[in-house]
């Protein structure tokens, strides 16, 4: 199994970025602006619209308030497994992002990989933005 482990440094209070990252429906408008272009929630299953044209459809696993963590998983396409995490680690007046990712087939490590980098740098503008 793939597993990747991506940070970047968010020069905002970790309170802020998890309130971004904890509204779990508005990703398009609050966290990654111009990586998703649409997210709608149904339950605790969340329709994604990336701006490369891809899908996807996540269930939502956990939402830690404590831990200041996201937990997620993807179903269908080429992916046969995958599930994520994102948590906000406070580092004085700015924080870490830490993404995680497990997946099968391996073959598909790369591509995600890719997303999530780009996902971290819109995460960057976005917050920094606001």
């Amino acid at each position: 199994m793939a597993s990747i482990h991506k940070s970047i440094t968010i020069n905002r209070p970790a309170e802020q970025v998890w309130d971004a990252m904890r509204d779990i429906g508005a990703l398009h408008t609050r966290l990654v602006v111009g990586f998703v272009t649409d997210t709608r929630l149904d339950g605790n299953v969340r329709e994604v619209s990336f701006a490369n044209g891809m899908k996807a459809k996540e269930t939502i696993i956990d939402v830690d308030d404590e831990r200041r963590r996201v937990v997620w998983s993807a179903a269908g396409g080429a992916l046969t497994h995958h599930n994520a995490s994102a948590q906000v680690i406070p580092a004085g007046q700015s924080c870490e992002v830490r993404w995680i990712a497990d997946l099968l087939p391996n073959e598909l490590a790369s591509n995600i990989e890719v997303m999530i980098e780009q996902g971290l740098a819109a995460m960057k503008t976005t917050l920094e933005a606001s």
